[in-house]
């Protein structure tokens, strides 16, 4: 019979919990390939190794026994979280954290883990790279514009501020050439497909492709959505209870403001979403809402697209998505 092995992972060390006789074994091991080849000994091919995506700390551990053909499940931790809550653990140990990862692995189904291409890996990197920058400029001009309304800001400190703030930005624009060069070397066909949509851009059709790891990450439309942020969340219960529905932001900041800021232009130039927002106007819909169901229009073309390997088109859309 497969066990399944839970694992607590973190910077220096792993924990591992897994029944082994109808007893609970925990070892715990450094976070090194030595550490690894010592768990690989207690391990058959059989086995599930079912981790959190913890930081970057998890995928040297799951690039390895997923070179040694070992199932591997990498979860979002907020579902062991979730879980450990269901179940009304109050202790949390890295010990406790592997038991509880092995436990839900053995009563849910598993997803195999599929590692990201070095490509995708490089281009999130750079991304990761230019958020930084980007919150490092947007700190510099909010400091500059302080020293400045209090009215006692010497010129060589005004100076220095202004040429940290230029060359952030410089540095800023050459990370995001070096993003639309590597994207386009590797991923050209289907960001070509995306840019054919009206109303998604060069920048959305990057980040579109990175973050679906070239659209091989769902299976369909409605869990890219959900990745997004744009599944609706209703609040209702029973006779008395009637909140407002909104949005599940637990998805990706980033992807969901560009996709919002796409809704904007394929209202106007993009024929299902022109006729989706006529739709939705007459009936009274908040703009914010109207934009919103828009984003969620395009994600299914982009979804539909790619997947379909061909370019938009009216009537392949409405015929093969919606």
């Amino acid at each position: 019979m497969c066990k399944i092995i839970g694992i607590d992972i973190s910077k220096e060390t792993f924990d591992v919990g897994f029944i082994n006789d109808s007893k609970w074994c925990h070892f715990v091991f450094e976070n090194t390939e030595k550490g690894f080849r010592k768990l690989l000994k207690e391990v058959d091919l059989t086995d599930w190794i079912v981790m959190e995506a913890s930081g970057p700390y998890y995928l040297q551990l799951a690039l390895f026994f997923y070179k040694k053909q070992i199932n591997v499940s990498v979860l979002n931790p907020l579902i062991i979280r979730r879980y450990s809550q269901t179940r009304l653990y109050r202790a949390k140990t890295d010990k406790k954290d592997a038991q509880t990862i092995a436990e839900y692995g053995a009563q849910y189904d598993l997803k195999k883990w599929k590692p990201e291409t070095k490509s995708i890996i490089e281009i999130k990197q750079l991304y990761t790279a230019l958020e930084l920058i980007q919150k490092e400029i947007n700190q510099s001009k909010r400091q500059l514009e302080a020293f400045t309304s209090a009215g006692v800001l010497s010129k060589d400190l005004a100076t220095t501020l202004k040429s940290i703030i230029k060359f952030l930005k410089a540095k800023s624009t050459k990370l995001e050439q070096q993003i639309e060069v590597k994207a386009e070397q590797f991923y050209k066909s289907t960001l070509e497909r995306l840019k054919s949509i009206p109303g998604i851009g060069t920048k959305t059709a990057i980040m579109l492709t990175v973050i679906t790891n070239d659209f091989e990450k769902f299976e369909n439309h409605k869990q890219l959505i959900a990745y997004v942020g744009f599944s609706p969340r209703l609040y209702q219960s029973g006779t008395s209870v009637r909140g407002k529905g909104h949005i599940c932001k637990m998805g990706k900041s980033q992807i969901r403001k560009l996709m919002y800021l796409c809704s904007w232009s394929a209202k106007r130039c993009n024929p299902d979403c022109v006729k989706m927002y006529n739709r939705l106007n007459e009936k009274g819909k908040p703009e914010r809402v109207i934009k919103i169901a828009l984003a969620n229009k395009l994600l299914k073309q982009a979804f539909s697209i790619v997947k379909n390997q061909t370019y938009y088109s009216e009537k392949f859309i409405d015929k093969a998505c919606f």
